[in-house]
């Protein structure tokens, strides 16, 4: 109901509009000929489109109008004027009880939109905004206010490695997505302080998923995996180190150009790994004063334009030297919206962080 009216706001006088044109329509015409139909409808209509006190005045206007045509076509007292003077009141009644029952279904997704948010935020809450020498910065788009929480998966941790990145994407959507982002989650905050390197790293998480996914089955367990990207800055800010498991590559922001850092070699996503026995080393990267990395997941990647392209982030255009990270990530929202025209049919999760070694 809201929607509609937010959509289009001259909706909420249709109804009105609709009643004085069918009054008038019906005055004009021969009295062979009735309007009052169309008056009827607008009065349901008025449920949709209007508030429950103006739905009930448009309903006495209704009413009224009908008898005076009523009155005007002699049949007043007869059983054809009261049919008509019934089915206005019917109407009324209808438009009302329907104005109802958007009322508490939009009061239901209020509410499922709330728990939806604090368990979206229970999961993935808020980064600090500096760790060390970095700034950050977070955000996740769902890709409609009635959609199902995803299982779009960020953290970062400053460990005795250096800060420490994973950008996840669980398959499918819903409780089994958020139970096992809460797993991988998890896991990486436990392991990121301990685990020497970013292969054993994704080996651990893994291990963590597999063992959940053991515990838990699903309907549909045997398609059941994530993509996960690993990034390290070393304590010094100086060097970054990626292993990429399947996931959209991370982006280096730098002198306002934006480059993807594509991995040397594909690896395979977790929960696959068992496929090969061979996985793909960390790739390192030099970082300078300035940098900003921009890590994504595919609502980003395969965000389409209403011609079918896909959105490339290396397209992203950062006006000044060192752009906080916030403001990469409007840029990129506001690019994303414009690219598919503000329709998105998946969730958008996104993290920058910027080097300031001040």
């Amino acid at each position: 109901m809201d929607r509609l009216v937010a959509r289009w706001p001259p909706a909420r006088w249709l109804p009105p509009t609709l009643v004085v044109a069918a009054a008038t329509g019906d005055a004009l015409t021969p009295i062979a000929y009735t309007w009052v139909p169309l008056i009827a409808a607008a009065c349901v209509l008025a449920g949709v489109t209007m508030s429950f006190r103006a739905t009930a005045w448009l309903g006495v206007l209704a009413l009224v109008f009908t008898v005076l045509l009523d009155w005007r076509a002699g049949a007043l007292h007869s059983g054809t004027g009261w049919s008509r003077e019934f089915s206005v009141v019917a109407s009324v009644l209808i438009g009302l009880d329907v104005h109802g029952m958007l009322g508490r279904r939009d009061r239901g997704l209020a509410a499922a939109r709330s728990v939806v948010g604090a368990l979206q935020h229970a999961v993935l809450p808020s980064p600090p905004h500096r760790l060390g020498p970095l700034g950050v910065a977070a955000r996740y788009e769902a890709a409609d206010a009635e959609a199902q929480v995803g299982g779009d998966a960020y953290a970062i941790q400053d460990t005795p490695f250096g800060v420490r990145v994973l950008m996840g994407d669980v398959r499918g959507k819903g409780m089994a997505a958020v139970a096992s982002t809460s797993t991988l989650i998890g896991a990486f905050r436990e392991a990121a302080h301990y685990v020497p390197s970013l292969e054993e790293l994704a080996m651990r998480l893994e291990q963590s998923l597999e063992r959940d996914r053991a515990q838990h089955p699903r309907v549909d367990e045997d398609e059941e995996f994530t993509t996960a990207l690993f990034a390290e800055i070393d304590p010094g800010g100086r060097t970054l180190r990626v292993l990429n498991r399947g996931h959209p590559a991370p982006y280096l922001i730098r002198g306002g150009r934006t480059a993807e850092l594509s991995a040397t070699t594909p690896d395979l996503p977790l929960g696959m790994g068992g496929l090969t026995s061979h996985h793909a080393a960390p790739d390192a990267y030099p970082l300078s004063e300035g940098d900003v990395l921009l890590f994504v997941t595919d609502g980003v990647t395969e965000a389409r334009s209403p011609e079918g392209a896909f959105y490339d982030p290396a397209r992203l255009s950062v006006p000044g030297d060192a752009p906080a990270p916030a403001e990469v990530l409007d840029a990129l929202a506001d690019a994303v919206r414009r690219w598919t025209g503000g329709q998105r049919v998946d969730d958008m999760a996104t993290l920058a962080v910027s080097l300031d070694r001040r």
